[in-house]
């Protein structure tokens, strides 16, 4: 469990997390949801540590990310930011080798090397292992870099905005693999999104934010309401159903 009490953070002055308090439960995939500057990627980079709030705490599963030496740190939570940076010299198969560095500390051994191998079957990638990244499609670069985050092999995983710039086959594809993946109860991830009809479709629980502030917390299903995205988003919605699925429509 992820534990987050009273988080507060400023950037110059500007207040972008405003006391957040809440816990995320271990186990399948919690999406954040809401409006460009709701606070949603600061408040993933101070769970991972990589940002530290004016006030509050952050626990992963205890730990406190900001007091933890950072191989601690990066064997308990593993973030992929939305913008990672491309290094296009690189195989796949080293870029997501990288992962492993908490792990061997610059030596790797047999059980790092079975830890690739996995992410980049998982990621459908093995076909691809020896290719440079800069030769790749967007949506095979992604998938990429979200191997590498998940060859770290952390119990939480953290990533921004991972269908930025895909296209609807690639981003469905993504999210399949994401939930099929996050079954194991090993693993946990933690998604920001702005396609509310893909965590409609994925999520198992949505966190609502509005400036810099929790709305709503639920299960998908009890937190996808007309009301309540209405309030976070300011814009009427209609919730339709497909399939046994909700699909969300901006009216």
């Amino acid at each position: 469990m992820i534990e987050i009490n009273g988080l507060s953070y400023r950037i110059d002055g500007t207040k972008i997390l405003h006391d957040v308090t809440m816990r995320l439960e271990s186990g399948g995939i919690t999406a954040l949801i809401g409006p460009n500057g709701a606070g949603k990627s600061t408040l993933l980079h101070c769970i991972s540590g990589l940002e530290t709030p004016e006030r509050g705490t952050v626990r992963i599963d205890g730990l406190d990310p900001f007091a933890a030496p950072a191989r601690d740190r990066a064997r308990a939570v593993a973030l992929l930011r939305q913008s990672p940076a491309l290094v296009s010299r690189l195989s796949v198969r080293e870029l997501v080798g990288f992962g492993r560095w908490p792990h061997h500390q610059g030596r790797p051994g047999a059980a790092d090397r079975d830890a690739v191998d996995r992410a980049l079957g998982a990621f459908a990638l093995a076909d691809l292992a020896g290719r440079s990244i800069a030769t790749l499609s967007g949506g095979q670069r992604q998938r990429a870099f979200i191997a590498m985050t998940w060859a770290q092999e952390t119990p939480w995983m953290l990533l921004d905005e991972p269908l930025n710039a895909l296209d609807p086959r690639h981003a469905r594809d993504l999210m399949a693999r994401l939930h099929a993946l996050s079954r194991d109860a090993a693993r946990s991830i933690v998604i920001v999104l702005h396609d509310i009809n893909a965590a409609a479709g994925w999520a198992d629980r949505i966190v609502a934010m509005k400036a810099g502030r929790i709305v709503a917390q639920d299960a998908c299903a009890a937190l996808l309401t007309e009301d309540t995205l209405r309030e976070v988003f300011d814009t009427p919605f209609e919730l339709l159903e497909h399939r046994g699925r909700k699909v969300v429509v901006a009216r």
